[in-house]
């Protein structure tokens, strides 16, 4: 019986290498990952050992307290008058704090404070002394916490694009750094985020 002497041809593996080096290198340049993005704060610097602590006090009238609960509900409003409200109502509830643009003696007091400009002069304009103090329950989803931090933030930005508009005309993310920092001195950002609070169910 006659044996066949052929044999099988190999495989030429030298390109597969090339071609699977080439697709991890699309796949690495393609693919997205998730990044961790926090809430940008600026946190006020140590006080000195020796300095007593003080209560800092602020009138009723210049207080917004938004609670949210361990379910999501969202309770805002001065103190005393707090009302349910859904997430969609909270920026225009909080532009409405911020600005107190009928001067109702219910809202936050605004204080006329001479800001200096680029051109070396001055602005006077009425600073709110509102300041919005975020509290949640121990049980507060995270979720529903930076909704609610997004909401507040992106009601105190569109203060500072109208107030950018009318003073530099651009918006504030377009300003440069000086004229950033008189409207971040016109419009501060005062959030206040209180200790969690344990509520009776």
């Amino acid at each position: 019986m006659a044996i066949d002497k052929r044999k099988t041809p190999d495989i030429n593996a030298g390109s597969q290498a090339d071609i699977a080096f080439l697709l991890l290198i699309f796949f690495l340049v393609a693919t997205t990952m998730n990044t961790d993005t926090g809430i940008a704060r600026m946190l006020p610097p140590m006080p000195p050992e020796d300095q007593k602590q003080e209560e800092i006090k602020v009138k009723e009238r210049n207080l917004f307290l938004v609670l949210i609960s361990g379910s999501g509900n969202i309770m805002a409003g001065v103190p005393g008058k707090q009302e349910q409200i859904p997430l969609g109502q909270l920026k225009d509830k909080a532009k409405e704090f911020i600005t107190n643009p009928f001067d109702d003696e219910n809202l936050p007091e605004k204080v006329e404070k001479e800001i200096a400009l680029p051109d070396g002069s001055t602005w006077v304009y009425p600073v709110s002394e509102g300041v919005v103090s975020l509290q949640t329950t121990r049980d507060t989803n995270y979720q529903s916490y930076i909704m609610v931090q997004n909401e507040l933030t992106r009601a105190f930005n569109e203060v500072r694009d109208e107030v950018a508009q009318r003073k530099f005309g651009s918006k504030f993310a377009e300003l440069n750094e000086e004229q950033s920092k008189v409207i971040s001195t016109a419009i501060p950002l005062k959030i206040s985020e209180a200790e969690p609070r344990n509520i009776k169910k």
